[in-house]
């Protein structure tokens, strides 16, 4: 199996689960990790989307671009945003949980559905 399937099967695989703890979760503070886990994989997509073999850095010399190829900087500039992105929800809704809680002394969704009246 070469790296690149790898990465796309960790991708997924990270996804999905990060997916399943979301549906599965009963616990608000355990939702928002999974969904940081389920971020998590859209990093390793990205990176595996713009893998090449062999290719070089993105810097290029007085010359310009040579022979070999280049690995692509836009791709790690979207997972650098990815992951700003990523922390910055992660503190939203950690935020909201914490409100939640001292609003209602839960944080199990089950419960706050009861609060509906």
């Amino acid at each position: 199996m070469t790296l690149t399937v790898v990465a796309w099967a960790v991708a997924g695989w990270l996804v999905l689960v990060g997916a399943l703890g979301i549906v599965r979760s009963r616990d608000l503070v355990h939702t928002v990790v999974a969904l940081s886990v389920a971020q998590s994989g859209t990093y390793v997509l990205l990176i595996a989307a713009g893998f090449q073999r062999d290719a070089t850095v993105p810097i290029l010399g007085a010359g310009g671009a040579g022979s070999s190829p280049v690995v692509d900087p836009v791709v790690q500039a979207m997972v650098l945003t990815d992951v700003v992105v990523s922390a910055t929800v992660t503190a939203l809704l950690l935020a909201l949980t914490v409100q939640i809680a001292k609003r209602h002394g839960t944080v199990d969704p089950d419960q706050l559905r009861e609060l509906r009246g």
